[in-house]
Formats: structure tokens, sequence, C-alpha cells
């Protein structure tokens, strides 16, 4: 079993406290190669930015795997500069404006600080303080003198910290998922051939992925993400029954969701996997949302494509939560999953 120790903290962590909104993920592509070259056998960043890296097994007739992390994260972009450090802004990726007002953020390649300003709550009437406020009433301040640029991408400021078993930070959701995509780059079995794909726009529209997965073209695929838990006691302290996933019960295989039936072989191979490893884990009941093997599975002729998330509470917010043993138990079972795989996992019937 693979353990996690002061190093892949300290990874994640850096990782975490990137900023690489979609379309701009210069800084956490620069971590990915720094820390990937040592181990590959072929680097490439692509046209789109992602970072792709070939592992070549020994063994004879062995498959082609990939697996797949996005290194983007949901943020802003300004889109207009208003005077005295003021700046309107808009969504880049799914962000609910209730988790807007008053956070602190980064903006540009300089981590310029600001705040998302809005007027407090003693200046407004009655029935505006009942009303949601829109990302078109909300301004990224950056302070008289501030200064930004129209393009420029903005994040959370929030930072990175572990607090006994948990983990809390902004952008788990995937950084989590490229923390676990290096760790086994370091650990890759010789039975495979591993294709890394460090994909980049995947909360706009899985971009990266389609491309990654054309450039590969490998036998199957594992899209490796961070996944919603709806674990919360319900208003009057019972437990919802209507979760997808919960905290602590180990990594969530996917059977179907917004964008993806996943192939029902793969899903059978892991669960077999976990349960012959002794490693926990849990079926994501079907639902909404979706990972990169939307794209990846439509690539070329058709590739068998399963997702398997570690799971985070409060999604595209700017702090998720996750617990350290679901990060451990998911690395740990793709990598039981590498070191069993063959072609013949997916020449069963369907």
């Amino acid at each position: 079993m693979l353990t996690l120790g002061a190093a892949q903290f300290k990874l994640l962590e850096k990782l975490c406290n990137a900023a690489g909104v979609s379309g701009d993920e210069g800084e956490v592509r620069k971590i990915v190669l720094d820390e990937v070259k040592p181990y590959a056998d072929e680097v490439k960043v692509d046209a789109l930015g992602s970072v792709l890296v070939t592992k070549r097994g020994a063994a004879r007739n062995r498959p082609r795997v990939m697996l797949d992390a996005h290194m983007d994260e949901i943020g802003f972009m300004i889109v207009a500069d208003e005077g005295d450090g003021l700046y309107s802004f808009e969504h880049v990726g799914g962000i609910d404006d209730r988790h807007l007002l008053g956070k602190q953020v980064i903006v540009g390649r300089d981590h310029t600080p600001g705040v998302i300003g809005a007027a407090p709550i003693h200046l407004l009437s009655p029935d505006a303080r009942t009303r949601k406020v829109g990302v078109d009433a909300l301004r990224i301040d950056l302070g008289l003198g501030g200064k930004a640029k129209v393009g420029d991408r903005a994040t959370f400021a929030t930072k990175f910290r572990r607090a006994g078993p948990s983990i809390l930070s902004k952008s788990i959701d995937d950084r989590i998922g490229v923390a676990i995509l290096i760790e086994l780059l370091k650990n890759a079995p010789a039975s495979v051939d591993l294709c890394l794909a460090f994909s980049v726009q995947e909360e706009i529209g899985l971009r990266g992925a389609k491309v990654a997965a054309h450039y590969f073209n490998p036998d199957l695929a594992f899209a490796i993400d961070s996944t919603p838990a709806h674990d919360l006691p319900m208003h009057d302290g019972s437990e919802s029954v209507t979760y997808n996933t919960k905290l602590g019960l180990g990594p969530a295989i996917y059977t179907a969701d917004g964008s993806t039936i996943h192939d029902p072989r793969l899903v059978r191979f892991l669960t077999e996997t976990a349960e012959t490893e002794g490693i926990p884990y849990q079926l994501r009941q079907p639902g909404g949302g979706g990972t990169d093997s939307g794209a990846i599975q439509t690539a070329r002729a058709g590739i068998p494509t399963v997702s398997v998330s570690v799971p985070h509470r409060y999604t595209h917010s700017p702090i998720s939560i996750s617990r350290v043993d679901d990060w451990k138990h998911t690395l740990n079972l793709i990598h039981a999953a590498l070191g069993r795989v063959t072609k013949s996992v997916i020449a069963d019937r369907r």
C-alpha cells in the first residue's frame, strides 16, 4: 500500500494554493512539469496547455491505460475596469453567487489581493436584504491604485490547511486528483503503458481531456476527480438519504452521471479490486454533474472509461473539505487496479 507523508502533503498544498482558473493553468502546469519530468519517458504540453505524460511498461501485450485529472479550477475573469480599483467580472465555471459576498480573492499572475464587494446589510432596504445578489451587482475591489487587466483571472484567496483527519482548501477539485496522478507516476507498475493527462479547461466543457484522449488513443481510461459529498444532516438533525457520496467511506466509483454512463466492466473491475485489496469504496449514486470521462469516452472510436473521485463538501465554493483517508484509499485503489489490469478486462461482455 502507498502511504501519504510530508512530501505528499507539501505537494498537495502547493497545488491547491496555486492559481489555475480555466484557460490560465500555467502555475499548476509548472508544478506538474517539475514533478513528472524525472519519472516520465515522454512529456508533452499540447496546444491547449494540458501536460501529457507517458511512462512505458515492460510486460508483453500490455494495455495502454489513460489516467486523467484536470488542473483547472473555477474562478472569475475581469471584464471591465471601472476606475478607482473597481472591476466588474464574470464567472469561469459553475459558481453560486451566494458564496461571493465579501470573499477575498487574488487577481492576475501577480496574485494582487482584492475583495468581492457589495453594499453592507445596514445600508440595504428590507426588500433588498432578501434578494439574491447577482454577479452583475458585484465588483472586485483592488483598492485605490490596484491594477488589473481585462482578461485577468481571479480566484479565491483561501489557503490550504490540514485539520486532523481533514483537508481544507480551495481547488481540491481537482488538485487532489493531480496529486494522485503524480504519485501513481512515481510508483508506476511495469505491466501497463501509463498515459497521464493533466488536463485543462474541464470546468468549462471537458475540453483538454478530449484532445488528450485523441492523442493517447488508450485501451481504457480512468478519470480521477473530486465529487460533491451530500452528507450534511437535514434541518431536523436526521440523516440525509439522498446523498451521492459521503466523506470517510472511501473513493467514489461512478456508475452514471450527467455526462457518462460509466463502463460496467470497469465498474466491476474496480469494485472487485477494492474488495480483494480490502480498500473501502462507495458507489456514487447516479445524478448530475460529470467529469472528464464524458469527453474521453467519445474520443476516436470510443474508449471504455470510468470515473473515481475523492469526496469533498462545499463544491465550487471558497473552501472545500476532504478526508485524508479518502485521498489515501483512492490513490491505493487506482494503484492496485493498475497492477491488476489487463486487456481481458475490456474483452468481457458489457
